[in-house]
């Protein structure tokens, strides 16, 4: 089983309705918070199950949802298929759009499950996509001295504040018998310094990187935005 896998078929990642529900409400106004100007077109890559895209949409001209996992992206075309401004499409599909449309490139919660080679690729392909003055925002990215007790516990202290405290607390135990517990351990989850990635970041050719605040509920881990030059 790869991470791919993971993702396409059933998990425990979220303990509850609620909880997802209201973790993408909130990525999705995090996400909102970014977006330049009324027509902008948007690229959310590895955007998972995105419940509340509708309300993104409504910010922007044009929304790409990519995910890598087929099964989320048939739920993704049911949920949002009445939407004229949303495109669903693959990773492969990124790859495939003409150079210098889009206006903003978000990758939440992906670069921890890719290699330094697989990221270094992505960058260089958001910035071709990117028009020049275009931003890049990379979020939930997890440095190397944030642990999984770290993580449980914001995700604790998100459950108390959200009402689904006793679903998150045996949501960690069904994650601690988990394949995403096997997953970890066989595959890791690539963790960067801020030095490091804001190197790699300004290496691929974006400028005035910086950190804003973090996607979702963990402010242990890191956001940086970058701008295309131009």
């Amino acid at each position: 089983m790869s991470w791919r896998d993971f993702w396409n078929g059933d998990h425990a990642i979220y303990v509850s309705p609620r909880h997802k529900a209201l973790h993408y409400r909130q990525i999705a106004t995090d996400l909102i918070g970014h977006i330049p100007t009324p027509d902008a077109v948007v690229l959310d890559h590895g955007c998972g199950e995105a419940l509340d895209a509708g309300r993104v949409a409504g910010h922007c001209g044009k929304l790409y949802l990519c995910e890598a996992a087929p099964s989320v992206r048939d739920k993704l075309r049911a949920m949002l298929g009445g939407k004229a401004n949303v495109a669903v499409v693959a990773p492969e599909e990124v790859e495939a759009l003409p150079a210098e449309t889009l206006d903003l490139v978000v990758a939440n919660s992906l670069i921890q499950y890719l290699s330094r080679d697989e990221l270094v690729a992505l960058l260089a392909i958001w910035h071709g996509k990117l028009r020049p003055g275009g931003k890049l925002v990379v979020a939930d990215i997890i440095p190397p001295d944030v642990s999984p007790l770290t993580d449980a516990s914001q995700l604790l202290a998100f459950a108390w504040r959200g009402g689904f405290l006793t679903a998150a607390l045996a949501g960690l135990v069904r994650t601690a018998l988990s394949d995403y517990r096997k997953l970890r351990a066989q595959y890791g989850l690539s963790t960067y310094r801020i030095d490091e990635i804001t190197g790699l970041i300004a290496a691929a050719g974006f400028a005035d990187v910086s950190p804003a605040k973090n996607f979702g509920h963990n402010p242990h881990r890191l956001t940086l935005v970058g701008r295309k030059p131009g």
